[in-house]
């Protein structure tokens, strides 16, 4: 049997993710199941392309939440994300000394708070 895109998405999310994966999903879905399923099918879409491994991801997508500002909450998710795929918490923190110059020290000190909260909960700190 082939497997859909949404299949795809969702083992990609669910081995990458985990449960948060699992949680952002189901919240946007009991909002708009056309969203969420979309969410999970361009999640695999993106992160089953060749190239790049989960960890270059992850790192590329800590540092374009951290720029955007006011992505606290996918910023988390993304940095557990970060550590199932073995990144180390001093990459992670190193990411946000690297986006100081670019993102300037509001964006960078709100991103830490919220790796501050994950490595608290993950028993890091």
């Amino acid at each position: 049997m082939k497997e859909t895109r949404f299949n795809i998405g969702m083992n990609t999310l669910k081995q990458i993710d985990g449960l948060h994966g699992e949680e952002v999903y189901n919240t946007i879905h009991e909002i708009s199941p056309a969203i969420a399923d979309l969410l999970v099918e361009l999640f695999g879409d993106i992160y089953t392309r060749p190239n790049l491994d989960f960890k270059e991801r992850e790192l590329i997508t800590l540092a374009s939440l951290l720029t955007l500002g006011g992505c606290e909450a996918q910023l988390k998710v993304h940095t557990n994300a970060a550590l199932n795929v073995g990144i180390a918490p001093e990459q992670i923190v190193e990411v946000c000394t690297h986006c100081i110059p670019y993102a300037g020290f509001p964006r960078v000190l709100n991103a830490l708070f919220t790796v501050k909260a994950v490595f608290e909960e993950r028993n890091i700190l």
